[in-house]
């Protein structure tokens, strides 16, 4: 995976790029940048809506940081999307964080 200083580079160019935006929030959750990664997480969203990974891996980050209530409103929300998708493997992923986050309220 290109680094974060790589993908700031990369999204100079092209700021809008769903996958180097979801990226970005990857390697700031990896650097362990948990707020900022969050942000970016939010804006992957703001572009594309549908982009499931990206609640699945804000909820995982939100329980990480012992917000539990946060992470079940963006689970919900994303299991919604895998709805309208139709991505069923994702909806089961987030499904049991959704279940994780309940057994930590």
């Amino acid at each position: 995976m290109p680094s974060k200083e790589q993908l700031e580079k990369l999204l100079t160019a092209d700021p809008d790029d769903v996958f180097l935006n979801f990226g970005l929030a990857m390697e700031l959750a990896k650097l362990d940048v948990k707020e900022p990664s969050l942000e970016q997480f939010d804006r992957v969203i703001a572009l594309n809506p549908d982009y499931s990974a990206a609640y699945y891996h804000k909820g995982r980050l939100l329980l990480l940081l012992d917000r539990a209530e946060d992470a079940k409103e963006v689970l919900r929300d994303g299991l919604g999307v895998c709805e309208k998708i139709g991505d069923a493997h994702a909806a089961s992923e987030m499904g049991e964080l959704l279940q994780e986050a309940s057994e930590q309220v």
